[in-house]
């Protein structure tokens, strides 16, 4: 074949197309690059740090607990599985061997998914397993009498009409390409052949037809089985070892928030604690912490949206050499401006990782031009020139000439930085700065209810969303997919071209939002369609409300300061009750005060500080 040489590599290549190449004698491969073996190579490695005779090609192919899973559709993460109609067929299939794993591979397709019901019951016993012929019994029983693999197509061949291998892969690619000449002779030599096996032309003929109409859609089983193999190793690692699997797939996923999002989604429900970033104990990737036997998975400081890798990874090996950071100004002192910037500075700030060193993130952000230029400047300062305080070790407290002291963050506004920097939250949820009885008056519902009750048509639902995935139809109108995040879990959402139109200017990533939703059911999948959107907060306070709290004392004025503050535009009635001398007093705050945090009022009630009720109206 003729060759070409690029002149800036070391490689030849053919001048034909990949058709004419094969033509021309030689053999063509197909090389796929996939991120699943970089994590099944990563996870292996994760387990042998302390299983350091750890083999996975001696896995057993048959573990109990990972078909388990499968047949629950708990297959998030899982090479090939992970989709929601994946999922569903998982549910249906309830896969026990290897075999149906590979199966489900081939079938999931155009085409071939038609007879994924049929599979199912034909396995259940639900549908009669018709072989189309006794002597191919043998060649269609792992696939309860369905042709799924091109490979059974060339068995059949062989068995009903004494085909060589050679002329069954004729047979195969003939049926595939559907050209009529070659599949007149092809059946004539099939009726033969069958015919020197005592089936009669009218039987010959009508299997002929039939292994044609399901050859079109055969799926080559190696390729199925290399495929099959990587999804039950995977779902073997997740059900086995699941914090060494979840941090190598976060750790493919660092720099896709919306992949993180649904990972983080499914740590919650295996119950593993996800722990937010920390200066003294997240790595730059994702890592698993193991503190007296209790493991979690720590956040990766690189995927702090704006910090960088090279950053992160020169922040790691200062901490390595010369341990934990103890605060801010030992922290600057310790990493110059080339590698910690006022813009990464305040990213790392927003996304809490010095909380544990000074929980006030709003006075870190404030002051952080302060640190910049005492600290960060260095790359730019002549040696000649003097620190203020060189000769002197400097202390957090010795700069308040310096630093701006404020009060920290409101709760929505620290999430709302935290969900711009990470992708969603870790210390709280904004919906927990609400009352929750407000949900149930409104018929606000969350997941678990949505999920279980099969005759939901439509419901209100209250999310943040976190992220956005717009798409266009064929016909170039705009559709969506919004993930949003409930008190309790993470949800997608469909929208279409009219409202995605309608409620645009509410569909920001981070806004709370009231949606009202239709709900369809496909078997085991939910499908939740947008109709309508308000926004959360408007909704909420446009409410008549009177908010009535109990104190268990005497009038506690410090504790009154931390529940209301003052406002000139009160939102509310709000009503104070304290017993006195065995007498029930009551105070009107409703013309100056509101109340600062309903989680708060949650929290001293639960510590039996208050009662508290609220009226809507």
């Amino acid at each position: 074949v003729p060759l070409y040489k690029d002149p800036n590599t070391a490689v030849n290549a053919t001048q034909f197309s990949m058709k004419y190449v094969e033509k021309a004698g030689l053999i063509k491969f197909d090389f796929l690059g996939l991120t699943t073996l970089s994590i099944i190579q990563d996870t292996s490695k994760l387990i042998r740090e302390n299983n350091k005779s750890f083999d996975l090609n001696l896995i057993p192919m048959n573990d109990k607990k990972t078909f388990e899973n499968l047949s629950k559709g708990d297959a998030t993460g899982i090479f090939q599985l992970e989709s929601n109609g994946m999922s569903g067929v998982l549910r249906q299939l309830q896969p026990d061997k290897f075999e149906e794993i590979i199966a489900v591979v081939a079938l999931f397709r155009p085409g071939p998914m038609d007879n994924i019901p049929s599979f199912c019951n034909r396995k259940h016993g639900r549908e009669k397993i018709d072989y189309i012929h006794p002597l191919l019994k043998d060649v269609l029983k792992e696939t309860y009498g369905i042709i799924v693999y091109q490979e059974q197509v060339m068995k059949i061949a062989q068995v009903l009409s004494n085909y060589t291998l050679g002329e069954a892969d004729l047979l195969r690619r003939a049926m595939g390409k559907k050209i009529q000449k070659e599949m007149d002779a092809q059946k004539n030599r099939f009726i033969e052949g069958a015919q020197s096996n005592k089936i009669d032309v009218k039987e010959a003929s009508k299997i002929f037809d039939l292994v044609n109409k399901f050859a079109g859609y055969g799926f080559n089983k190696s390729h199925a089985a290399g495929y099959g193999l990587l999804a039950y190793q995977t779902a073997y690692l997740k059900t086995i070892f699941p914090y060494e699997f979840m941090t190598a797939t976060l750790n493919y996923a660092i720099d896709r928030t919306d992949r993180i999002i649904l990972l983080k989604k499914e740590l919650a429900r295996l119950n593993i604690d996800f722990k937010k970033p920390d200066i003294n104990f997240s790595k730059p990737d994702f890592s698993i912490e193991n503190i007296n036997g209790q493991k979690s998975i720590r956040f990766g400081l690189a995927a702090i949206k704006g910090v960088g890798i090279k950053s992160m990874n020169l922040l790691a090996v200062e901490r390595d050499i010369n341990g934990p950071f103890t605060d801010i100004i030992d922290f600057m002192s310790r990493l110059s401006g080339e590698v910690i910037n006022k813009r990464q500075l305040e990213k790392m700030i927003q996304a809490g990782c010095f909380d544990e060193i000074e929980n006030n993130r709003a006075k870190l952000f404030t002051n952080v031009p302060n640190f910049v230029e005492i600290y960060g400047g260095n790359k730019n300062r002549n040696d000649n020139q003097s620190l203020l305080f060189e000769e002197s070790k400097i202390y957090f407290s010795d700069l308040n000439l310096f630093i701006q002291d404020v009060e920290e963050w409101n709760s929505g506004f620290l999430l709302k930085n935290e969900l711009e920097v990470v992708g969603f939250y870790f210390s709280n949820h904004p919906l927990s700065l609400y009352p929750k009885n407000y949900f149930l008056q409104n018929n606000i519902i969350d997941w678990d209810d949505l999920n279980n009750d099969k005759n939901i048509k439509n419901a209100k639902i209250v999310g943040s969303i976190l992220d956005i995935k717009e798409r266009s139809n064929k016909d170039g109108r705009k559709y969506a997919f919004l993930t949003i995040s409930t008190l309790e879990s993470q949800i997608e959402l469909s929208i279409f071209s009219d409202k995605l139109s309608e409620y645009r200017s509410l569909i920001k990533e981070g806004n709370v939002l009231i949606f009202n939703i239709d709900v369809s059911r496909d078997n085991e999948n939910l499908r939740l369609i947008i109709r309508k959107i308000e926004d959360f907060e408007k909704t909420f306070n446009s409410q008549n409300q009177t908010i009535n709290i109990f104190l268990q004392s005497d009038l506690d004025k410090h504790l009154l300061e931390k529940i209301l503050s003052k406002s000139d535009t009160p939102k509310h009635k709000l009503f104070v009750y304290v017993n006195k001398n065995g007498k029930l007093l009551s105070f009107n705050f409703s013309e100056n005060y509101q109340i600062n945090s309903f989680l708060y009022l949650d929290q001293l009630s639960a510590a039996n500080q208050i009662d508290y009720s609220i009226d809507f109206l």
